[in-house]
């Protein structure tokens, strides 16, 4: 008997989300690194960048400044291979992670690596998908895009910061299965280190529609380089302005990447504590709710022993979604 997807079932997975009081308060850590998984622009560096380097600064959770590292190679594995092999009990690093990060485990992207491998601090924000296309596209909305991939998907190759297969990858097929497409593997994906390059490429006009996260392009949104024809949200978004969600335009598909952190697996109790903690203290800060917002992420938060269990039951499920998208065995 065929099985039938169910995208709503997926959707709360995603938006799920749990709390985890403070934990014991230790002496503040200096020399401290986060690891970005891709290269500048993406969903990753933003979260170094941001709540991680410049909030736990100015929130004086660490001693002095904290060094963020861009590593990009196999869909953010070979940082996931470098902290396991080499910096297993690096108390001072933790690395940017998301769903994008579980969806890469649950496929096996990232080898015999799992979810054991390192120790998932918390999760302080939710990036909605988004379809976009360049301003001039002929594109002029989501019924269009998806139109061109009912008579001729090779003329409309999409790009994104996921492999073929990773979480962007499948939120475009999301809309794809929604709009009634069978045929999902019809559809050309083309995979790059990272969301900033694969805007480029919409951009210039080499591919047709870009798949990625909210905060990935606000810039080029507010350059006036882009055009948004969906939000994969409950609700708008006010940082994308009048950008409509693609279930007010008759597809029902929400799909969130969580933004959050690991650290190495080989690390102390009380220093996991210290990261949860500073993690949560950044994530209860009106200053981090200012910024979230301004970058258009939604509320999300999960810390601890939660998050590691939320982190655990979603590789489950999209390693089981994979399968019935047909793009992991």
């Amino acid at each position: 008997m065929r099985r039938t997807f169910n995208s709503k079932l997926y959707a709360s997975i995603l938006a799920s989300a749990v709390f985890f009081g403070p934990a014991a308060s230790a002496e503040k850590l200096s020399g401290t690194e986060c690891l970005a998984p891709a290269g500048a622009g993406g969903g990753w560096d933003f979260t170094c960048r941001v709540p991680a380097a410049q909030l736990m600064q100015k929130l004086d959770l660490i001693d002095g400044s904290m060094k963020v590292v861009n590593m990009s190679g196999s869909g953010g594995g070979k940082a996931f291979s470098h902290v396991v092999t080499t910096r297993n009990t690096d108390t001072r690093l933790i690395v940017a992670a998301s769903a994008a990060t579980a969806t890469r485990l649950a496929q096996k992207v990232y080898g015999d690596y799992k979810a054991d491998d390192v120790r998932w601090v918390g999760a302080l924000g939710m990036d909605y998908g988004v379809i976009v296309v360049a301003m001039d596209s002929p594109y002029k909305t989501l019924d269009d895009l998806v139109q061109q991939f009912k008579s001729n998907p090779r003329k409309a190759p999409i790009v994104g910061g996921s492999s073929v297969g990773g979480w962007d990858h499948i939120k475009a097929l999301l809309i794809a299965k929604e709009a009634g497409i069978e045929n999902l593997r019809s559809i050309t994906y083309i995979p790059f280190d990272n969301g900033g390059k694969a805007m480029l490429e919409v951009v210039s006009g080499r591919a047709a529609a870009f798949t990625g996260d909210a905060s990935e392009v606000l810039g080029q949104l507010q350059a006036g380089e882009v055009r948004v024809l969906a939000v994969l949200s409950d609700n708008r978004i006010p940082a994308l302005g009048d950008a409509m969600t693609a279930k007010e335009q008759g597809y029902d598909v929400v799909g969130g990447n969580w933004r959050a952190f690991y650290a190495p697996a080989g690390i102390s109790d009380d220093a996991y504590d210290y990261w949860v903690s500073a993690v949560k203290t950044v994530a209860d800060s009106p200053e981090w709710t200012e910024l979230r917002e301004k970058n258009g992420l939604a509320e999300f938060t999960s810390f601890g022993k939660d998050f590691d269990a939320f982190v655990r039951k979603q590789i489950a499920n999209v390693a089981e979604i994979s399968r019935e998208l047909g793009v992991s065995k």
